[in-house]
């Protein structure tokens, strides 16, 4: 029950890894080399308020925001071309920022919006509220159909795939090599793309029991409840992922893998390589003076070149 659950992240052209004290990114570079990048993580989940049920889901997805965009900052330097000028922290907060308040409009606000506009012909807070969940699904499945039309946002489905072949092959005890990985299924029920079509789902029973408002308050009401919905979710993911097998749980995991056929796909063995680059960094290292001052490393591991497969001296 204890032991700790490890996870991850698609990023461009690799993959982060989450362990219970660092985290490891891992990205293949323009020279098919491959770069590792391993820090320490925040203390303070590991805090007493982070094993509160509901508030602890709350810090995750924190924890997740700032982990996701240091990884995509590294990954998004390291997969440039040598000839790119590499990306400014200051662009990349920008950019994710303008990203979020995109999010927040389309996924928030418009689905709002919409439910308001059938006040006047359907007086149930209840029905208005499935009606908005409705439009927030069909926009998320839309959203995401077009997007895995782009052949950049493949290869990160690709390397989201890898992700959960790896963590299914450790899950197993089993050895981290290709061949062992390529074994496994892309689809996991601790995802983050089920952890949204639990949110969204959530959010309809939620907000029905909220008073009828004006837009601008409804809209408000929704944006302040989305840390409570959020660790909501995150207790049914941890639970989904605890006892797989349950029947309840299956029923309950069971949207979110289908919506996983759209975000995840096949990967190829040089990707599946860089998640499991990743997640051996991020493992229990032997008992040795060597392991200690390498899981004691705080500074990127690679900070200047990337190194080869060969060169790291790891087994696959």
């Amino acid at each position: 029950m204890g032991k700790f659950q490890y996870g991850g992240q698609a990023v461009i052209e690799g993959v982060m890894m989450r362990g219970p004290q660092e985290m490891a990114i891992a990205v293949r570079c323009p020279n098919d080399e491959i770069v590792v990048n391993k820090q320490s993580v925040a203390s303070w989940m590991n805090g007493a308020l982070m094993k509160t049920p509901v508030i602890r889901g709350t810090g995750a997805l924190l924890d997740a925001l700032i982990l996701g965009v240091k990884a995509l900052s590294f990954s998004a330097n390291k997969a440039a071309d040598e000839e790119e000028e590499e990306l400014s922290a200051w662009e990349i907060t920008v950019t994710i920022s303008m990203a979020m308040i995109f999010g927040a409009g389309l996924f928030i606000f418009l689905p709002t919006a919409a439910a308001h506009l059938t006040r006047q012909v359907i007086s149930s807070l209840f029905v208005q509220n499935v009606i908005e969940g409705a439009v927030r699904i069909a926009l998320f499945f839309g959203y995401i159909a077009a997007i895995a039309r782009m052949p950049d946002i493949q290869r990160v489905f690709q390397y989201h795939g890898a992700e959960h072949k790896t963590i299914h092959a450790h899950e197993a005890g089993e050895e981290l090599s290709v061949a062992n990985v390529q074994r496994h299924t892309t689809l996991h029920p601790r995802c983050g793309t089920s952890f949204l079509l639990f949110v969204m789902v959530i959010k309809i029973f939620v907000f029905s029991l909220l008073p009828d408002a004006t837009l601008f308050w409804k809209t408000a009401y929704r944006l302040a409840l989305v840390p409570f919905v959020a660790g909501i979710s995150y207790e049914i993911i941890k639970l989904s992922g605890r006892y797989p097998r349950f029947w309840l749980m299956k029923l309950f995991i069971l949207p979110g893998l289908w919506l996983q056929n759209m975000t995840t796909q096949e990967p190829d063995d040089k990707q599946v390589e860089v998640a499991i680059r990743a997640l051996q960094a991020v493992l229990p290292q032997p008992e040795t003076s060597e392991a200690k001052e390498t899981t004691t490393e705080t500074e990127p591991i690679y900070p200047k070149v990337c190194t080869t497969l060969a060169d790291a001296g790891e087994a696959i």
